[in-house]
């Protein structure tokens, strides 16, 4: 096999390692390029949805992955006025899923894992400090241009190339796609604690929104520390929101009468709602933050992108084997960009707007919707398949 006979990935990330992995599985031989010198150790994503968690365990990776991480089974609503508003259980859905909990995993551990396994198999080549920032493809396959860290051009051959190389994707500068959508004015500042708010907030959950006017909050417990959001206002700067007082500002209204808290990470994030024009161009294919990125609230992000991978790695690998015509990888666009549109756009928007909002009678409704939904069983069924991303699965099926 000659050494452009290759699938070619850009970016080292959850997306590029879990398409690279299924891949390998299927005797596909990948090169990995990633612009950092060493695996990045970001926190970033942290939420494993059941869904993602069953395709884990097919790979092999969800065991080590559980090990490192918090398992969370239920979720919660609540707001400053009411109080807890619903409560979900994901043992609820445990007739469709192997895994009924959210996982809260900083999203290198999962990297870590791939990394380590897929290391000294034949088919698996990873060149760190390589940044693809060109792209050229024919009827045969694609060529990158790839830029080291000590500025040195090279060019690599293969069949495909799957670009998962993040937000400022240069695999999606190159091909000239489009990242349609909008940027919210306000920021989300993360700001993570050790402190233990079980302590001193009643009832609360692992994964807990807290609904309020003013401000809305989340709070998200992973190993070893709380990782609370908060929204910032578009006329505060960035260099008074990353500062050390702000953030203890932000966290003294969680809980009024305490402060002083330990702050061991907090940073400020510019939010997006943006979809690619295409998920494919030729021999390109876009993947995870390269084809879509959305505000965190639900952790459809990382989750949706691994989703991605999946989908599209499944047609790739079967081409590639010849068990389909090359027409089968139209199908990723379609079901894909499709899913991405109807529900990861849709919902994280809804989560955001509901979370914020002023007037009294859509926090009513909102309070009521959820309470509804947790009193009836199949509904509430309905609803945590949509929150584990189960039935996003089921609906791009249907896009095919």
């Amino acid at each position: 096999m000659s050494s452009s006979d290759r699938v070619l990935i850009a970016g080292a990330g959850p997306v590029g390692l879990v398409a690279a992995a299924a891949l390998v599985r299927r005797g596909v031989p990948v090169t990995v390029f990633e612009a950092s010198a060493t695996q990045s150790e970001e926190s970033r994503a942290s939420t494993f949805h059941p869904s993602t968690l069953d395709f884990l365990a097919e790979l092999g990776f969800a065991d080590d992955l559980i090990a490192q991480g918090l398992r969370a089974p239920r979720l919660q609503y609540r707001s400053r006025r009411d109080g807890v508003i619903a409560r979900f259980d994901f043992s609820a859905i445990a007739d469709v899923t192997r895994h009924p909990y959210r996982l809260q995993a900083e999203q290198f551990k999962l990297t870590r894992i791939i990394h380590a396994k897929l290391t000294d198999d034949a088919h698996y080549r990873m060149e760190f400090g390589c940044r693809v920032c060109g792209v050229a493809q024919d009827d045969a396959g694609v060529t990158v241009r790839v830029q080291s860290t000590d500025g040195a051009f090279e060019e690599h051959r293969g069949r495909w190339l799957i670009g998962a190389d993040g937000a400022r994707s240069d695999v999606r500068a190159a091909l000239a796609v489009e990242f349609e959508g909008f940027t919210w004015p306000e920021r989300f500042l993360v700001v993570s604690t050790p402190f233990d708010f079980y302590k001193v907030i009643p009832e609360l959950d692992a994964v807990s929104y807290v609904a309020d006017p003013e401000q809305w909050h989340f709070l998200l417990q992973i190993p070893d520390a709380w990782r609370l959001m908060f929204p910032i206002a578009p006329e505060v700067p960035d260099e008074i929101a990353t500062g050390g007082d702000f953030a203890q500002a932000q966290l003294a209204r969680v809980v009024p009468g305490i402060s002083n808290y330990e702050i061991t990470h907090a940073t400020l994030y510019r939010v997006h709602q943006r979809v690619a024009k295409s998920f494919r161009v030729g021999r390109v294919f876009l993947a995870g933050d390269a084809a879509h990125i959305n505000n965190p609230l639900g952790g459809m992000g990382m989750n949706g992108g691994i989703h991605d991978a999946l989908n599209l790695t499944d047609r790739l690998a079967s081409v590639w084997r010849g068990e389909s015509s090359a027409s089968e990888l139209d199908r990723y666009d379609r079901q894909r960009r499709g899913i991405t549109l109807e529900y990861v756009q849709t919902y994280s928007i809804a989560n955001k707007r509901n979370l914020e909002a002023r007037d009294p009678a859509e926090r009513d409704a909102f309070r009521d919707q959820m309470r509804a939904i947790v009193a009836d069983r199949t509904r509430m069924h309905e609803y945590l398949e949509r929150l584990a991303m189960i039935a996003s699965l089921k609906r791009a099926a249907e896009l095919g």
